[in-house]
């Protein structure tokens, strides 16, 4: 009975201290630039969706594509003995250090999305194919003009790997055309809002262009809604990573085109790669993944929802 008695009250001593068993599950951690940019909330949400599957613990946050921040995250997840980290990095060159600290800790990484100037340190780096996804979109473009006319591009944020891929990809597709002529190019920093006034201002002074090719579809929507605004009925506008807003658009023809970057693919690849590397010591695969990319156009767009091919 005493024994009884004293089972009762640890068990109401350990209630009235909020003590829970531990939880012995591994844990990923899960950084993407941005949790309110669809296309990052897609990989995170996949990543995070597929680990806990898998069986592990998972947090995850955003970097905001600020390395300092990066850095900040990625010692946080050292101190939490973190066994994985997917990480779509804030840089090629300023995140080495950091995937170089938690690789010596450690934590198996796995690089989705973007890829560091560096190999030997992440378990996997595995990409989209913007170059190849860039000449797709960009040939539907030139198809879509005829393969004539004047047009401008919305580039995006400077300092990122993948919008300086994407526009060699635009441009070895459209400066071997020489009825096509771009009159215009200004970053709009990956910002809707940002590609809103600055099509604006490049409609006032181009007022005869047909066309708008944008490196990504945020900036593609914003670009289609200066269009709109402007009372122009023709400008052919493409954009790049196959956003549900973005393939509404082309479905209700304003937008002409996209390019699907398969992020929810990547993600749930460089997890189920990050579990048979726990398991078996090893992926079986190559460091360096790069995944082909899908034009989606009004014929095809309901095979695509939320980043992903669905049928």
């Amino acid at each position: 009975m005493r024994f009884a008695y004293f089972i009762l009250a640890c068990c109401s001593l350990a209630i009235l201290a909020g003590c829970r068993a531990p939880d012995h599950r591994l844990l990923v951690v899960v950084l993407v630039p941005s949790q309110d940019n669809p296309f990052f909330k897609a990989e995170a949400d996949a990543a995070a969706a597929r680990a806990l599957e898998l069986g592990y613990r998972v947090r995850v946050d955003a970097h905001n594509d600020d390395a300092y921040r990066q850095d900040n995250l990625v010692d946080a997840a050292i101190a939490s003995n973190a066994a994985i980290l997917i990480l779509d990095n804030a840089g090629a060159d300023s995140s080495v250090s950091a995937v170089r600290r938690a690789t010596r800790a450690g934590i198996k990484c796995f690089l989705i999305d973007r890829a560091i100037n560096v190999t030997g340190l992440a378990k996997a780096q595995i990409l989209s194919n913007n170059d190849q996804g860039a000449q797709l979109v960009a040939a539907e473009f030139a198809r879509a003009l005829g393969r004539k006319g004047d047009y401008v591009e919305l580039l995006g944020r400077e300092s990122d790997t993948n919008a300086r891929v994407r526009t060699r990809g635009f441009h070895a597709v459209l400066d071997t055309l020489p009825s096509m002529k771009m009159v215009s190019a200004q970053s709009a920093n990956w910002s809707q809002a940002e590609a809103f006034s600055k099509t604006e201002t490049m409609l006032q002074a181009h007022g005869e262009i047909s066309g708008i090719i944008a490196g990504n579809d945020t900036m593609a929507l914003g670009a289609a809604a200066a269009v709109k605004s402007a009372g122009l009925k023709r400008v052919v506008i493409v954009g790049f990573d196959g956003s549900p807003d973005a393939i509404a658009a082309i479905s209700s023809g304003e937008l002409e085109a996209t390019t699907l970057q398969p992020a929810v693919l990547i993600s749930r690849l460089a997890m189920d790669e990050a579990d048979q590397m726990i398991k078996t010591g090893a992926t079986g695969k190559p460091e360096l993944q790069v995944i082909p990319c899908e034009l989606v156009t009004k014929a095809n767009a309901g095979a695509y929802r939320n980043f992903e091919r669905v049928q």
